[in-house]
């Protein structure tokens, strides 16, 4: 918490006490605004640094998140983030950039923010030229194809779909010709929001064998992955949701 002078400090704590089993006093309301962006810058970087890490280690042949849950045996020193297809929501992929804006007054460059918002933007893409690949390798053009978006939320198990890369990614496959649908339990249906326009409805999970690519962007815990595997002709995941299910026709990215 902070207030603009003691009084502001006490009686703002005093409120937010009656619902929060602890609150933290700073000096200023700018301070406390700086501790919140630092904790989504914290997270922003380590996110875009297991993002890079993913393609990286996807051409060494490794597994990254083998890799993740041995480096978190360690007791200290590490905090395991995961890869995905992109970033969502409001506090990770926009805030950081307000203080990146704010940076300028000041003539200060914020790199790492910066940095790893390149690559965070970036794997939206990166899915998109996996789609592809994957399907070429199972005898299929992307264009023209049946292609099944799993997940419009930004993560699991939430309805919320502001600045997710579902939204992207379906908007980089149309682009490219395919014929792309969704299946999302929180969304019967989904119009129009600021970046998209998508004014589609929910196809059912029934018709998985209809598709040509399932694609997991979003892991919801609903989803019977084995169930969606077997159904499937081919399924690209960007979640690690099918992990412990061996398949030749999936493609992890």
């Amino acid at each position: 918490m902070g207030g603009c002078g003691p009084v502001a400090l006490e009686l703002a704590s005093a409120v937010y006490a009656t619902i929060f089993n602890r609150t933290v006093p700073v000096s200023s309301p700018a301070a406390a605004e700086m501790t919140k962006l630092l904790e989504n810058i914290y997270r922003c970087v380590n996110i875009a640094l297991v993002n890079e890490l993913k393609q990286l280690c996807m051409r060494m042949g490794i597994d990254l998140f083998e890799v993740i849950a041995a480096a978190k045996t360690k007791p200290f020193g590490f905090q395991a983030f995961y890869p995905g297809p992109g970033l969502g929501g409001h506090c990770i992929p926009i805030d950081p950039f307000y203080l990146s804006w704010k940076a300028k007054q000041f003539d200060f460059n914020t790199r790492f923010i910066e940095l790893a918002g390149q690559v965070n933007l970036a794997m939206p893409y990166f899915v998109v030229e996996n789609i592809v690949e994957a399907m070429s390798q199972h005898g299929k053009a992307l264009n023209g194809s049946r292609i099944l978006v799993l997940g419009l939320a930004y993560k699991r198990d939430i309805d919320d779909l502001r600045e997710s890369p579902s939204l992207t990614i379906i908007e980089l496959l149309q682009k490219r010709g395919a014929r792309v649908e969704y299946n999302d339990p929180f969304f019967p249906s989904v119009g129009r929001g600021r970046k998209y326009a998508l004014n589609m409805t929910c196809t059912p999970l029934e018709q998985i064998p209809e598709f040509d690519c399932v694609v997991i962007v979003t892991d919801h815990s609903q989803y019977d992955y084995a169930a969606i595997v077997n159904k499937a002709k081919l399924v690209v995941d960007t979640r690690n949701a099918t992990k412990g299910i061996e398949a030749d026709h999936i493609v992890r990215c």
